[in-house]
């Protein structure tokens, strides 16, 4: 008998075999398609009815997120008034196993009416939405993975597939960029590590721990203490950055000599700190404070003057230490 193990790995089987089929049918028809939606001046209405309708969802979602407005139309809802969000500047993908399924024949004359081109992701080129739709695109599989065959299973995972095809074809021709799907995931970790500026979360004002060179290592370990931020920027008598001195140079020095009752902050700090600029995305300070195993890096203005600080803590408080959208 069939372990559970040959039949998880069967399935998988059987739907990475449908996906690869597809490849030789992606031709003219998927091209007309690409070109018909963007020369719309409105939005991908995807409809389709049961399993196809969870398809329609997910590829208006990647459509969505990836630069090409599109909308999920019920067929049973259409015909009861949703109809009234089709506009004939819209484009309708229709994803349909059988390719006669009544309820979204039933909205092909009205898409018709409306004038709106219809792309068709059909399993049956010879069936009636085929038949009625200005472009076909045959999703067809050998066979589902289901042992009745009547389950979609290899089919939705076909259907999805050249959905996927379909937006990132359209991404490319939009040059659609980065920072503009970032634009549309504010509020995962994915937006922040594109959108997150240290501008915006940097220390700055009286709040940036800073000393003369010529300060006593004792008024400076103050100043470390009191900004809480595990450091101090020590400038020069011009306002620039000379260097910083951290909680591990103070350590390091103390490993040298417990008499510090002379030392300055100039002879203290790291000549050399790492430093970023106010515009800099946040995502990069932090593979720079990785990089570096360190903990803060100075922000300074064009002249080399310290204008603030951002901390580690700072950074994984806005999110960006681990992954996700």
């Amino acid at each position: 008998m069939e372990s559970i193990i040959d039949k998880g790995k069967r399935v998988l089987r059987i739907e990475a075999e449908a996906i690869a089929a597809l490849e030789k049918r992606i031709g003219e028809d998927f091209a007309e398609a690409v070109s018909i939606v963007l020369a719309s001046k409105g939005r991908v209405i995807v409809t389709g009815m049961g399993k196809s309708g969870l398809v329609a969802r997910k590829i208006v979602a990647t459509m969505n997120s990836t630069g090409t407005p599109a909308i999920f139309l019920h067929p049973s809802d259409a015909v009861h008034g949703d109809l009234g969000m089709v506009r004939k500047e819209d484009v309708v993908i229709a994803v349909s196993k059988s390719g006669n399924t009544s309820e979204v024949q039933q909205l092909v004359p009205m898409f018709k009416r409306i004038g709106v081109p219809i792309i068709a992701l059909v399993g049956n080129v010879s069936s009636a939405l085929a038949g009625a739709a200005d472009v076909v695109i045959d999703v067809s599989v050998k066979e589902e993975a289901c042992p009745f065959d009547l389950a979609p299973t290899a089919s939705t995972t076909a259907t999805l597939a050249v959905g996927d095809a379909l937006a990132i074809a359209l991404l490319e021709k939009r040059q659609f960029t980065a920072e503009e799907f970032a634009m549309f995931h504010p509020g995962g970790n994915l937006g922040k590590r594109l959108l997150l500026r240290i501008e915006e979360i940097m220390v700055s004002g009286d709040g940036v721990p800073k000393v003369h060179e010529d300060v006593s290592l004792r008024d400076a370990i103050l100043e470390i203490t009191s900004k809480r931020l595990g450091a101090t920027c020590v400038v020069r008598s011009d306002g620039t950055l000379a260097g910083i001195i951290t909680d591990g140079d103070l350590r390091r020095l103390l490993q040298k000599t417990t008499d510090v009752t002379h030392v300055k902050a100039g002879t203290a700090m790291t000549t050399s700190p790492k430093m970023v600029h106010k515009d800099m995305l946040a995502a990069l300070a932090l593979q720079e404070m990785e990089a570096y195993n360190i903990t803060q890096l100075v922000v300074v203005d064009d002249d080399r003057r310290p204008i603030g600080i951002v901390h580690l803590h700072d950074l994984v408080k806005a999110g960006l230490g681990g992954e996700g959208t």
